[in-house]
């Protein structure tokens, strides 16, 4: 009967299967250099325990930030997942942190993710985000997304206050022309806050930038 119920198991809930989705692949045109962003992830394994590589960064005309997680995500409850694993940025400059965090459903259907990174030069931040798929109809999809970004302490190197460093909110109105494909239009607005927002006034940067964006969202 163990290797009856093993199959069983495996045909009926022990399935690992694997999947890439690209949340955000954007161009943001300015007065400016125009901008671009992408959020992307591969994840791989079953229903409760699963492994996350996920790339995400932006910039205009240079790359201004990038970075790269690895992370094991495991299943606590029905609607959210533990996630912990190590976070390398490229820009703008090389840093290594772990990482702790949870992601999920919250009730009427947001999807949250919140976030604990503490690098390897000691520096505590944190990453908090927030989405909600609004279906007009059964293609036209509008998405309100925030994120907020904190730091415990100042990181002049990289730019960083402490306290609320950045605000980010978007409005992204797209198309499925499959469930697997979706381009959209919309709207991103960025603003830093405190020492932050001091210091890249000093750089001849603005505390504040809206854009117009055109991407896509796919699946597969």
């Amino acid at each position: 009967m163990d290797a009856a119920r093993e199959v069983l198991r495996h045909e009926h809930g022990g399935i690992r299967w694997a999947k890439v989705m690209i949340e955000r692949a954007e161009v943001r045109p300015g007065s400016g250099a125009d901008g671009y962003a992408w959020d992307a992830n591969l994840s791989y394994g079953g229903d409760i325990n699963r492994v996350l590589l996920r790339s995400e960064g932006e910039g205009a005309g240079t790359l201004e930030t990038v970075e790269f997680r690895a992370l094991a995500s495991h299943a606590i409850s029905p609607w959210f997942n533990l996630q912990a694993g190590l976070r390398q940025d490229f820009e703008p400059r090389p840093r290594t942190y772990a990482t702790l965090g949870v992601e999920g459903l919250a009730p009427y259907l947001f999807e949250v993710e919140g976030a604990l990174f503490l690098s390897d030069k000691g520096d505590l931040t944190a990453r908090l985000e927030a989405a909600l798929d609004l279906r007009l109809t059964q293609r036209l999809i509008l998405e309100p997304r925030a994120e907020a970004n904190l730091a415990a302490q100042d990181a002049p190197e990289l730019g960083i206050g402490s306290g609320l460093s950045s605000l980010e909110a978007g409005l992204r109105l797209r198309y499925e022309v499959r469930p697997e494909f979706a381009p959209y239009v919309g709207a991103h607005y960025e603003r830093s806050f405190g020492r932050t927002a001091r210091w890249l006034t000093a750089a001849g940067e603005d505390r504040g930038d809206l854009r117009f964006v055109a991407g896509i969202r796919s699946r597969f």
